[in-house]
């Protein structure tokens, strides 16, 4: 059984990148997608090319947080009914644990916790090898509106 309150998609998320003004957003400077749509969990990828890296030629760590925040703020909301409510970024934190270059990053967000006030997300981000490069736990706020 899927944790979503209504049933989202890839098509869904692909509408959801243009943001509010239409003007395009964040993900869509990265170059982030959704690409696959759980039944609890959320896929997103990133191109791991120059745009992306630090002075020392690897992935900067904060490209690796927006892509973590942006797969699980996507979820956190999917969530819950966005008549009534609508969720934020509280807290998050992430451990580089491996340096990417170039190739595809692979976020997998799945919830920890599914609270009235908050849900809890873990991601991990693993590179073209599969290899985990990166683990972040994202807390997200759940405001009405």
């Amino acid at each position: 059984m899927a944790i979503w309150f209504k049933p989202v998609s890839v098509e869904l998320c692909k509408k959801l990148e243009d943001g509010m003004t239409g003007k395009g957003t964040l993900m869509k400077t990265l170059g982030i997608e959704i690409s696959e749509v759980g039944d609890d969990y959320l896929v997103a990828t990133m191109p791991a090319i120059p745009e992306h890296h630090n002075p020392m030629g690897m992935v900067h760590g904060g490209a690796n947080v927006a892509l973590a925040e942006t797969v699980a703020s996507y979820a956190a909301n999917f969530v819950v009914d966005t008549e009534q409510f609508y969720c934020v970024g509280q807290e998050i934190n992430a451990n580089h644990l491996k340096a990417s270059r170039t190739g595809i990053l692979t976020a997998i967000a799945k919830p920890v916790h599914l609270g009235k006030r908050s849900s809890v997300w873990e991601i991990r981000i693993t590179n073209s090898r599969n290899e985990l490069c990166c683990i972040s736990r994202m807390t997200a706020a759940v405001v009405s509106r």
